[in-house]
């Protein structure tokens, strides 16, 4: 019987935490972030209006997201969407770091019109603005995914809250 109870014990004590990983707000967290980014757009998309739900499940963030399968939630406006538009591309060159779940980085300072992380610097695009509020610029880890859509526009994943958010490479210090 001891035996037994001790048995229950250690099981117990390995069960707890496994229980208590869900994500904040009730959607459950990738248990790492995405291997890969969204696939591009086939067709001309569709225009995304102001004020739109980007939750597709009860307890999901009204945000931009991707689901533990890889599923990347919000994606979906194409290559012609004017909030994405820039006039020059790439101004600030290209970011040359690393891209996927590979490439884990840890966020060092500023805000979403000026953050960065290893030494390169980045900025949240204005229309995504609203969608990283909660994001803690000091410490989150970030993973940059290549926007197969958007021309001069990256993907941040933030690994914490399962969102991401267009941001553009500014370049480095």
């Amino acid at each position: 019987m001891k035996n037994v109870m001790g048995l229950l014990a250690v099981l117990l004590l390995f069960s707890v935490p496994t229980f208590a990983q869900g994500h904040p707000g009730g959607h459950e967290a990738a248990p790492r972030p995405p291997a890969h980014g969204p696939a591009p757009v086939k067709g001309a998309g569709h225009p995304v209006e102001e004020n739109h739900s980007y939750v597709d499940k009860e307890g999901h963030p009204n945000a931009p997201h991707v689901h533990p399968d890889g599923k990347w939630i919000g994606h979906d406006s194409g290559r012609d969407d004017p909030h994405y538009h820039l006039d020059h591309p790439w101004e600030h060159g290209h970011f040359t770091g690393g891209f996927g779940r590979g490439h884990v980085w840890h966020l060092a300072g500023g805000g979403p019109s000026r953050f960065w992380f290893g030494g390169f610097y980045f900025s949240v695009a204005p229309f995504d603005l609203g969608f990283c509020g909660d994001w803690l610029w000091d410490s989150d880890q970030i993973v940059i995914y290549e926007d197969p859509d958007h021309v001069g526009w990256y993907l941040a994943y933030n690994v914490r809250l399962g969102t991401y958010c267009h941001v553009m490479y500014l370049g480095t210090s």
